[in-house]
């Protein structure tokens, strides 16, 4: 066998592979011995000649149709992931909202406020959290119980300042920790 038939053998073995493997009807399907061509005296197969199947107005053969199984329903995704469900604060508990206005009143700076609640994590899995709004000077985050805004509080050691159930994080603000008292001390007035 030459290295110049080797290539011609290959798409051969992988034509009567799949000539073979196509469709769910076996009866339907001719054998896949009797659609092989027959050897030549250099033992190799002779060229396939071309099928006297149906053709288009051009003259070449149509493509076959895929198989029914091909054409099954389509799995339908959601065009969006589900909405968040966050714990609800408790009541009586300021909202992050109400205690960044309280912070604006008290004439202290709260630069660029974003709703970041959505951080919270997917039904409260997150922080655990019901409310997050950072700022530039800090960041306010309302947990739906006292026990839940302690233990985070704790965890932030000296970078935070819990009051009821609302936690103030300074870990991502360059706040001195002379205004830190300011914003302390208005969120223990908010009532």
């Amino acid at each position: 066998m030459t290295h110049r038939s080797l290539p011609a053998l290959g798409v051969l073995m992988v034509a009567v592979a799949l000539t073979a493997g196509c469709g769910s009807d076996d009866a339907a399907q001719p054998d896949a011995a009797s659609s092989l061509p027959a050897p030549t005296a250099t033992g190799l197969p002779s060229a396939p000649t071309p099928s006297a199947g149906p053709s288009s107005a051009s003259g070449a053969a149509s493509p076959p149709a895929p198989p029914a199984a091909a054409q099954g329903p389509t799995e339908r995704r959601p065009a969006s992931p589900p909405p968040v469900v966050l714990p609800k604060r408790p009541a009586g508990a300021p909202g992050a909202k109400q205690v960044v206005d309280a912070f604006k009143a008290a004439g202290l700076k709260v630069p660029h406020p974003k709703d970041r609640s959505v951080d919270c994590g997917p039904d409260g899995l997150g922080l655990g959290c019901s409310e997050l709004i950072a700022t530039d000077a800090v960041t306010v985050y309302v947990f739906p119980d006292e026990t839940s805004a302690g233990d985070i509080a704790e965890t932030w050691g000296g970078q935070s300042y819990r009051r009821g159930a609302v936690v103030l994080n300074y870990l991502e603000a360059k706040t001195p920790a002379a205004d830190r008292v300011r914003y302390e001390k208005v969120l223990a007035d908010l009532r």
